[in-house]
């Protein structure tokens, strides 16, 4: 009488245990998060020390990035949470009052359609930033200038000297319109692959 179930061999037990590689990966964007929690903080600190002396639009700039910092952060949560879930081991948070709503349902092609919207949030701050100084193209002063000395006074750091071109706004422009294409094609994709809309733009 053979049996159709087999304990695992030496080899599948490693193949399977060589998960647990990632977690120093993960553990890593934990420390990367920190970092991005420092920045936040070095950036309010100048936001709340100079803006008597900053205008509307450079205030408007700064708040722009500190969203683009918590945006990356929010990534960052649900890189490590959702990966850590889906490719390493459950987390048990089953009944915890604070488990994210998309972590029961989470899945390979649900976390990348998540991931490419949080992308896409991203790339539109970004674009956001270039279109409020679009009004400056070829405009920005010169690295010896006053007017730079005097913006990296207000903002407390060195500001990378580099003009903004029309050319450089349509790229821009086109690479978010991409962006947005391939987040639609991996959520079709999924929806196909599900036979039901994606659970991802769902929630």
């Amino acid at each position: 009488m053979s049996s159709t179930s087999k304990s695992p061999n030496a080899l599948s037990t490693l193949i399977f245990a060589s998960r647990w590689l990632q977690v120093p990966l993960y553990l890593g964007l934990i420390l990367a998060q920190g970092v991005y929690v420092f920045l936040f903080g070095k950036e309010l600190w100048h936001l709340l020390h100079q803006a008597n002396q900053m205008g509307e639009q450079e205030i408007m700039l700064l708040v722009l990035g500190l969203i683009d910092v918590v945006m990356i952060s929010n990534l960052l949560v649900m890189v490590i949470v959702g990966g850590y879930e889906t490719f390493v081991s459950r987390l048990r948070l089953e009944g915890h009052p604070d488990q994210p709503e998309w972590l029961s349902h989470v899945n390979a092609s649900v976390l990348k359609v998540k991931l490419a919207l949080s992308i896409i949030g991203i790339s539109s701050i970004h674009l956001l930033k270039t279109f409020i100084g679009a009004g400056n193209l070829g405009a920005l002063p010169a690295c010896n200038s006053e007017a730079y000395l005097k913006a990296v006074a207000a903002v407390g750091d060195v500001i990378k000297c580099s003009t903004m071109t029309s050319d450089g706004v349509m790229w821009q422009t086109i690479i978010h319109g991409a962006f947005i294409l391939s987040a639609i094609g991996i959520a079709y994709t999924d929806k196909l692959m599900s036979g039901t809309p994606s659970k991802a733009l769902s929630h």
